[in-house]
């Protein structure tokens, strides 16, 4: 099984996550995408919005009906922090595949002050999205070369798409087209979050 791993806080998850995982899938030949929400990222400096039961149902309803895409609730069950490392680690214990965690350029610039990158590297390759051409082999150019080879690009067109952009438009009722599945915006509504 070719299993990719989008792994983040997902506050909430848009239409950029979607498209991410389908890139991904095509460009890998990935059985399936795990949205893997985090209980709370160590990469941001502030906790989650939402509450991790709220974005992993806003996971669920944005994956529904989306074909090689589930939701994987490992990271919303822990308390604290979501290291990759541990995630990768236990879904390996738990269900062995050839995985690929799923990340942007922007991501793969900060991956080696993760916790344990090599060990990372070892549990599963890096899909990397690049947009206009970039090359991924520069941004990795001093990186060991057994690291750079577990690196593969992942074509995607620019979706200038945020959570935190998405947050502000619904906190400021702003018109115009919000970049989350319609049924996660009904969820949002329905539940008051992010006002």
């Amino acid at each position: 099984m070719r299993t990719g791993i989008l792994g983040g806080t997902f506050d909430p998850p848009h239409n950029g996550h979607i498209a991410l995982a389908h890139a991904a899938r095509s460009a890998l030949s990935l059985d399936e995408v795990l949205l893997v929400p985090a209980s709370r990222n160590p990469n941001k400096e502030h906790p989650p919005c939402a509450s991790a039961r709220d974005r992993l149902r806003m996971c669920s309803l944005a994956a529904a009906g989306e074909t090689g895409i589930a939701v994987c609730d490992i990271e919303a069950q822990r308390s604290g922090f979501s290291y990759t490392v541990d995630t990768l680690e236990d879904l390996c214990m738990v269900r062995p595949a050839d995985y690929w965690l799923i990340m942007g350029a922007d991501a793969l610039r900060g991956f080696m002050d993760w916790r344990e990158p090599h060990r990372i590297l070892r549990l599963a390759r890096l899909a990397v999205a690049v947009r206009d051409g970039q090359d991924v082999k520069s941004l990795v150019e001093d990186w060991d070369p057994a690291d750079r080879a577990r690196v593969d690009p992942v074509p995607m067109p620019e979706m200038p798409v945020s959570s935190s952009k998405i947050r502000e438009q619904l906190v400021r009722a702003a018109p115009g087209t919000i970049s989350v599945a319609p049924t996660v915006l009904d969820y949002i509504r329905e539940r008051g979050l992010y006002q």
